[in-house]
């Protein structure tokens, strides 16, 4: 008998099945009387009892034939025990109440005839989850819990059963797609229980839905990475977290977590979403991945970069959830701090916050939480300055704006340099990674920087500076401000050169103040570098000349790739609006112009040559 080879907590085999009085007689003991309950009644389960234990120990047509016959009543009795088992408070009370409730159980998922209707086997799995205890107080309920476990496991996956293999023989129906449709229906059962509402009324000793979720979690772990339990899987995270006992497993988060990372698991948009929010570690693992994929490919357009960030899912995740909002910028933060100045790092976080405000202003209304909460660290008067795109904003309003946000940073920087404690550095980091967030602002402030006379520069060249060196850590900005007015100083002297050769000593000054540190250009090397640019792009001098001026400079600084990653920032920042409306189709064909410039002197350049080469040597051709 294939019962033998199934030994557990509630189902013994025939043979040990050992009574030291009459069924009935036991049955007869139980206090069902003193309960509130609808009573079960007694000759009754005594009759089915008898039933299950006939229905086990004979296979035969006389044996399939009664149980057929007296199927409609069992499923009526079934109905009556799953309400039973549901009003009471625990496996523990249903167990002493009814002892033999595991064998009765046991052997009717056992029996092929009556698990192979769907109605049958909806009830029995209901009534083994509804002896689930989510906290097992003792040894009854934690053998309990495992042997559901193994019922459940057996009747989806096993394949060398007797009894099973038979009815597959009769049915016509090979063994894989017999336990693939019994998949099936367990998932499609068990996501019909995830779907309940829930009924907590906060008394702890009563029963709730939820009780079965984290159970339903644990018996998905073997399943995380089969297509058929993908519905049951994204049910189970799209759960609304209204109820403190519908925890999910973490060894379920974690097995779908190390699915997902390997490719192992196709979810549904909602369904990664929710396993974020779920699961940290999953979280981090898929910023961190995002954040490979940009910075090892840093010379792609950013039309595809922002493609790529929009498809991994993680904006709209963190519009949509604000706890995964604020680990992403944890995240950030911590590259931001390792690599200051990196462009390529400056340039995600600012594609990745305005994909995250896109997809905060498609939210609807009743869904919407203030901003505040995402940015709770940022100083919250330059909030919703930084935050307004230069495109909501009138663009005779923009230097005037630009002008407050230099002197709201300046007293913040003041701040800190006055005091002695961490507070004050941690305003003006979190200040600086606001306005690495919104920077597009820094393109407004280049270009307008470009554009102005000496004498009303100072507030924008200290914005453009702060920008670059917000802190004193490893450099004095105080020097930083003054390197930057000496090359502002050297590049309009270049570019207001209308014809004839451009001065000597100008260019090597220039080039000198780049060149301080060429394996890895310093922040102070990154700001001349941008004022570079931005003149090349925006001053009232021709193309030809502007391209003599950023060949010649970037080639003997060793910054032909940093010029190439400077262009493209300023590229993403003028596609968000944020270029004076007369200029911006002049400009966009300068920076593809200059681009083109750039692309052949990074395919053309030796680094023999590079080196044998001098500025004067350049000067002179």
């Amino acid at each position: 008998m294939f019962y033998t080879t199934r030994p557990g907590f509630f189902l013994a085999p025939p043979s040990e099945c050992t009574w030291t009085r009459s069924p009935m007689s036991q049955l007869q003991s139980l206090n069902l009387h003193q309960t509130s309950e609808p009573l079960l009644d007694v000759q009754e389960m005594q009759f089915w009892l008898d039933k299950a234990v006939a229905w086990g120990q004979a296979d035969s047509p006389d044996t399939q034939k009664d149980s057929c016959l007296h199927f409609r009543r069992l499923i009526e009795f079934l109905q009556q025990l799953l309400t039973h088992i549901n009003n009471m408070s625990s496996t523990t009370e249903s167990m002493k109440r009814m002892p033999f409730l595991g064998q009765f159980l046991g052997r009717l998922c056992w029996n092929s005839c009556i698990i192979a209707d769907d109605t049958s086997r909806r009830l029995l799995f209901q009534c083994l989850w509804g002896l689930y205890s989510e906290q097992p107080g003792n040894a009854v309920e934690r053998k309990a819990n495992q042997w559901i476990r193994k019922v459940l496991c057996q009747l989806a996956t096993e394949v060398d059963d007797v009894a099973v293999q038979e009815l597959n023989k009769s049915m016509g129906l090979p063994p894989e797609e017999y336990h693939l449709k019994v998949l099936r229906k367990m998932v499609a059962l068990l996501q019909e229980n995830v779907g309940m509402s829930c009924n907590f009324s906060g008394n702890t000793n009563e029963r709730c839905s939820c009780d079965s979720i984290l159970a339903t979690s644990e018996a998905c772990v073997p399943l995380v990475s089969c297509p058929e339990a993908a519905p049951l899987i994204g049910a189970l995270l799209q759960r609304p977290a209204t109820c403190v006992r519908a925890h999910l497993s973490e060894d379920f988060l974690d097995a779908l977590s190390s699915a997902y990372s390997s490719q192992g698991l196709s979810l549904e948009e909602p369904a990664i979403v929710s396993l974020w929010y779920h699961s940290l570690s999953s979280l981090e693992e898929a910023m961190l991945s995002l954040l490979e994929s940009v910075l090892a490919d840093t010379g792609s357009p950013l039309q595809k970069l922002e493609e790529r960030i929009a498809q991994s899912v993680l904006p709209k995740a963190c519009a949509q959830h604000c706890s995964i909002f604020l680990v992403a910028s944890d995240i950030f933060r911590s590259v931001l701090k390792q690599t200051e100045g990196n462009e390529s790092v400056k340039s995600l976080i600012q594609i990745f916050t305005s994909c995250f405000l896109r997809e905060m202003a498609a939210l609807q209304p009743q869904k919407c939480i203030s901003l505040k909460a995402f940015f709770p660290q940022s100083p919250q008067r330059l909030l919703v300055p930084l935050l307004t795109l230069p495109s909501e904003m009138p663009q005779k309003a923009w230097r005037h704006h630009l002008n407050w946000l230099s002197s709201s940073l300046q007293r913040l920087a003041e701040e800190e340099d006055s005091s002695s404690s961490t507070r004050g550095n941690h305003k003006v980091f979190e200040a600086w990674f606001l306005l690495v967030q919104c920077s597009q602002w820094m393109q407004v402030t280049l270009q307008l920087l470009v554009m102005s006379v000496p004498e009303d520069c100072g507030p924008l060249l200290w914005l453009l500076t702060f920008y670059h060196h917000p802190t004193n850590r490893g450099h004095n900005k105080a020097l930083q401000l003054t390197r930057a007015r000496e090359a502002l100083d050297h590049l309009l002297s270049l570019f207001s050169v209308l014809a004839g050769p451009l001065p000597f000593d100008r260019l090597q000054s220039l080039v000198t103040l780049l060149s301080s540190q060429p394996q890895q250009p310093s922040p102070s090397s990154l700001l001349i570098l941008n004022l570079l640019v931005g003149f090349a792009v925006f001053f009232q001098q021709s193309l030809n000349k502007s391209t003599e001026i950023l060949q010649t400079v970037v080639d003997q600084s060793g910054l032909v790739d940093e010029a190439a990653c400077v262009l493209r920032s300023l590229e993403l920042r003028l596609n968000e609006g944020s270029c004076l409306s007369g200029d911006a189709n002049r400009v966009h064909l300068r920076i593809e112009a200059l681009q083109n410039t750039l692309t052949h002197m990074h395919a053309g350049r030796s680094p023999a040559v590079n080196q044998a080469r001098t500025l004067t040597h350049s000067i002179a051709d």
